[in-house]
């Protein structure tokens, strides 16, 4: 192996680890915010002489940070499409770590009545500001860097990055949830958001060390002068399949979320054991991904995203299913079958399934864009599938909500097709080094 080669290995896994490790501080963030809105937020922000109205409210601000991730993509992607993946890296993981952290200095509203709120919501829009730009950055720049044959193998550690911050905030969580009401409303909510400043330091420090995405710097003197228009002008086709395909992070909203909130609020199970079902199956999608990631390099990643997103169409069913029984092993190994094993398959996958539909030229911006606009369905979904039980305990409705997307995202991979320049071909003379 030369030399150039093995340099470029090495720069290969310092790049996914730069990105495993800033998807962590994304996650950890996301879900800490998640299970607050869940558990406390309603309380300490909302309150409210209707438990639901409060709840509501509270899911509500969780879904606000899906509003802004589109601007943060547009904004980010022109800029990422524009000087680099690495400089635009750099400021979305200050804007994530900054916004996290003053959330949990926040005053309630029993201290400063509606500011309390009204400050939760502006940096809950910072989150999805950099959010919007974050995590498609980092999996273009694990993916430019990977070799050609093992490209979804090696973004499939950005995806674990994400199983491996929910764990760490619902680990944060469930001691927590074990403290009195009283102790957690007054300090011991705060705790999982300061922590999130020690592990943004720790990743910018890792992604100093990396260098530019290697086919971006290959075509930088060809830089798109407008990225969004050109996108919508002549990759429209990719951008919609993208849309469509994105829809199927609403399971992970619904396992992640909504499951939490109406199992521990509305079907008395213990939101200890809840936690505890949500963190074993990100426990499973630890093993799970990666293995997917190798398959789909084997076999193809359409196959496996389509196979993947047909199996969450039925895993819904068990899992809210199982809820309902109360049985706290039976929804253990329900949501370890939805979210741990099933869904792996297609969220290892989008990263580079995604961006090979683009041109490197609007790369950044059509992926960033497609899957934040896709995401706002993801955000709002929690408090849809609430309006959808109608105050009731039917959940069939909220199965075939969620199922029905889980399918949309199924047919879009079916009709997906690459981008001419990301399609198999052999390598050209300045990529040759990279595979």
């Amino acid at each position: 192996m030369t030399t150039s080669a093995t340099k470029d290995r090495r720069m290969a896994r310092k790049a996914a680890f730069g990105s495993f490790l800033g998807s962590v501080v994304e996650y950890y963030d996301f879900f800490i915010y998640g299970s607050a809105a869940a558990l406390v937020f309603s309380t300490l922000f909302f309150p409210s002489s209707d438990p639901m109205a409060g709840t509501l409210a509270a899911l509500a601000t969780f879904g606000v940070g899906y509003i802004a991730r589109p601007v943060g993509a547009l904004l980010f992607g022109h800029l990422g499409d524009r000087i680099g993946r690495k400089k635009v890296l750099m400021m979305t993981l200050l804007l994530m770590g900054l916004a996290t952290t003053i959330i949990g200095l926040l005053p309630t509203y029993a201290t400063i009545g509606a500011w309390a709120p009204g400050l939760l919501v502006a940096c809950r829009l910072l989150q999805g500001l950099s959010a919007g730009g974050e995590q498609v950055g980092a999996s273009l720049l694990t993916m430019e860097h990977a070799p050609g044959t093992k490209k979804a193998f090696y973004t499939s550690w950005l995806i674990n990055g994400a199983s491996m911050g929910s764990i760490l905030a619902t680990s944060v969580f469930i001691p927590l949830s074990m403290l009195s009401e009283e102790q957690l409303l007054s300090w011991g909510w705060r705790i999982p958001f300061l922590l999130s400043a020690l592990m943004v330091i720790v990743t910018l420090i890792i992604r100093a060390g990396v260098d530019e995405s290697p086919e971006f710097a290959a075509k930088k003197a060809e830089v798109a002068q407008a990225p969004v228009v050109e996108m919508f002008s002549k990759e429209w086709r990719a951008f919609i399949v993208v849309f469509c395909c994105a829809l199927i992070c609403s399971v992970s909203s619904l396992v992640m979320i909504f499951g939490l909130s109406w199992a521990a609020n509305n079907q008395n199970v213990d939101r200890a054991s809840m936690l505890s079902a949500i963190a074993a199956s990100q426990v499973a999608a630890l093993i799970c991904q990666p293995l997917f990631g190798l398959l789909a390099d084997s076999i193809g990643k359409k196959r496996i995203f389509v196979l993947g997103s047909l199996g969450c169409c039925a895993g819904v069913f068990l899992f809210l299913w199982s809820i309902t029984t109360g049985n706290i092993a039976l929804i253990i190994f329900a949501t370890v079958i939805l979210k741990g094993i099933i869904y792996s398959a297609p969220n290892a996958l989008w990263p580079s399934f995604y961006a090979e539909m683009f041109s490197i030229r609007v790369r950044y911006t059509g992926v960033g864009l497609a899957t934040q606009l896709s995401f706002i369905v993801a955000g709002f979904s929690p408090s849809l599938c609430y309006a959808l039980l109608g105050g009731g305990s039917d959940w069939l409705p909220v199965a075939y909500f969620i199922g029905g997307m889980a399918l949309i995202a199924a047919i879009a991979g079916m009709v997906s097709r690459p981008a001419a320049e990301a399609a198999p071909q052999p390598a050209t003379k300045p990529l040759a080094a990279h595979g």
